[in-house]
């Protein structure tokens, strides 16, 4: 098992800078940094010793990869690649291009109101979904099956934007149950955070309720489960002692995958709600074109998409031990 982990661990690190690789070429090889300082500045009315000032303050005023007016390793180190790009390996993301301040020191802070929408959104949809298609699979084939089914449906072809504005103008505008817009610390965050938690969830209820009950369909109709059946045993003892455990693959796929994005935050919702939480902070950024920020966040993501891989392997070894014998 350790073995198996430290394997799958040591293949993330090409992956890494890989991504550190891609983050550099797209945001410093298809823009050069004086375009940056001209987006950000603005194109009127602006110096070309403005420019120059806000490339020297930040760092960019350095060449790219390599810098020819340097001695020795400095023809490496005195360059955006190494000051800026290299460092976020280490997670050391510098600071936002706009008002300077430390962007680390933002993601701590802003992380917590993501997480406090993300997990309960993760949990709730989980068993959720998970009852609801065992629930429709124990009873497939009937009225109640094509109904939940037809539900789903409907659910998947409406867009967040409309659940958000709607929820907003219903319960938040007309019948004062939630405030629309804030945030608040403390227990105080319940009532900010239950209207966003109820959209999360219904959003992606729908396409997780028609995944599972695939996942499950294809397995009570396996050998093993007729055998379960033959020897007495009752639907339900079936579906959730057996059927439940050997889909726990397909099943963990999804929901290990979508770990990562726990911390990363909502991106509609938080904008709407007005939560200072990351996904926020990233739509703030580009509004305001600050590339930091944007660069970190992008990186960011990144990393934790492949820590998600590498829990889903892990995770696929607890549920079935071939994996890792193989």
């Amino acid at each position: 098992m350790f073995v198996y982990v430290l394997r799958r661990v040591l293949y993330a690190f090409p992956i890494v800078l890989g991504v550190n690789l891609i983050t550099f070429v797209l945001f410093f090889g298809v823009t050069s940094p004086r375009q940056m300082a001209m987006q950000i500045l603005g194109d009127k009315h602006v110096t070309q010793d403005d420019i120059d000032t806000w490339l020297k303050e930040r760092g960019y005023h350095l060449p790219r990869l390599v810098n020819p007016d340097a001695e020795g390793l400095g023809k490496i180190t005195q360059t955006i690649f190494f000051t800026k790009t290299l460092p976020l390996i280490w997670f050391d993301f510098g600071e936002s291009d706009r008002d300077q301040r430390s962007i680390a020191g933002q993601i701590r802070h802003r992380y917590r109101p993501s997480l406090m929408i993300g997990l309960p959104v993760f949990v709730a949809g989980l068993l959720i979904s998970t009852m609801l298609a065992m629930f429709v699979a124990f009873y497939r084939g009937t009225y109640l099956d094509v109904l939940v089914l037809f539900g789903c449906v409907i659910v998947m072809s409406i867009s967040e934007l409309f659940y958000i504005i709607g929820l907003q103008y219903v319960l938040g505008n007309q019948w004062r149950l939630f405030p629309i817009s804030g945030y608040a610390t403390g227990f105080s965050a319940a009532r900010f955070l239950a209207l966003p938690v109820v959209i999360g969830t219904l959003v992606g209820i729908g396409g997780a309720v028609r995944f599972y009950r695939t996942v499950f369909l294809e397995e009570i109709n396996r050998d093993y489960i007729r055998t379960a059946r033959a020897k007495g045993l009752d639907e339900g003892h079936v579906l959730f002692r057996h059927a439940l455990k050997n889909a726990m693959i397909p099943i963990l796929t999804g929901v290990v995958m979508s770990l990562p994005f726990l911390f990363m935050g909502a991106l509609l919702l938080e904008n709407f709600f007005t939560i200072p939480g990351l996904g926020s902070y990233t739509i703030d950024a580009i509004r305001a074109k600050d590339f930091a920020v944007i660069r970190a966040m992008v990186y960011l993501g990144s990393v934790l998409y492949v820590a998600g891989t590498i829990l889903t392997d892990i995770s696929y070894t607890l549920v079935d031990p071939r994996v890792r014998l193989e």
